[in-house]
């Protein structure tokens, strides 16, 4: 097996924590960044060198760009960049607030923007890499109270579409992971919008109600979704979208389905405003 050097954002929890944990155990180097530092250092107690950490919000772009270009630097290599820090908001669009959007927009959009522009130059000139960047079921499906965190994934979800053109001439490709609700504690940390009343009887006061009474048990195991993303490094043409759990199959077919047979209505029209 070959051994690679990952850059991954976000390690402190979650599935970056999963897949830093698996990486090392692989024998595999991993620059991982996180907002506290500490979190990790019982990982870098065992794997010494191989774990190179440092402090980073991806909502601070010139701080992106120097963390980047100093693990470059430091490391000599970098194979694998997984855009994974993230954050997420639920509430209906009229009760967040502006500072929620204006940091839901930073984060998971900006921020992935900013790191993976900070990494191409440097995987352009060592002649390859990879791009991984973590999504969700959401960045093909929609659900009530999710406008916010949709909003943010379908954006970069365009983005990292778009540049895999631009990219697959340098050797660089590009892996969007789509997983389904995964016991990672995202659901947890989750801002909860301060609610008006009169959504408390609507498809977004059910789920507010929902993730709010500490009973939902998400169905996707998040050792097998860090597994299954660790594992795409080993595959010469992985899929650009990568859908992971019943549930993200699920959702992400019907909404898919639904978009196409709507599109599919709409060929007599589409083709009537051509010139002729």
């Amino acid at each position: 097996m070959t051994h690679r050097t990952w850059f991954i954002t976000g390690v402190s929890s979650g599935l970056g924590r999963l897949m830093t944990t698996q990486l090392l155990a692989r024998g595999e180097r991993v620059a991982g960044t996180l907002r506290t530092l500490g979190a990790l250092d019982d990982l870098k107690a065992i794997h010494g060198d191989r774990l190179w950490l440092a402090q980073l919000d991806v909502t601070d772009t010139p701080a992106v760009r120097a963390t980047v270009n100093r693990a470059f630097a430091d490391l000599g290599r970098i194979d694998v960049v997984v855009n994974n820090a993230g954050y997420g908001v639920l509430g209906a669009a009229e009760e967040v607030t502006d500072a929620q959007i204006d940091h839901q927009i930073a984060t998971n959009l900006v921020g992935s923007i900013q790191v993976a522009r900070a990494a191409i130059p440097h995987l352009r000139a060592q002649g390859g890499g990879r791009i991984i960047q973590i999504s969700t079921m959401g960045g093909q499906a929609t659900f009530p109270g999710g406008s916010l965190y949709h909003m943010s994934k379908w954006g970069i979800e365009g983005f990292m579409d778009a540049i895999r053109h631009e990219l697959a001439p340098f050797g660089i490709s590009v892996i969007i992971v789509e997983p389904g609700s995964t016991g990672t504690g995202f659901g947890k940390a989750l801002v909860i919008a301060d609610p008006l009343e009169s959504y408390a009887e609507t498809p977004v006061g059910q789920i507010r109600s929902f993730f709010g009474s500490g009973n939902y048990k998400s169905p996707g195991d998040a050792e097998k979704v860090a597994a299954a993303i660790v594992a795409t490094a080993d595959e010469a043409s992985p899929p650009l979208r990568l859908a992971l759990g019943s549930d993200a199959y699920g959702a992400m077919h019907r909404a898919l389905s639904e978009r196409l047979a709507e599109l599919e209505g709409q060929k007599d029209i589409a083709a009537s405003s051509d010139a002729q």
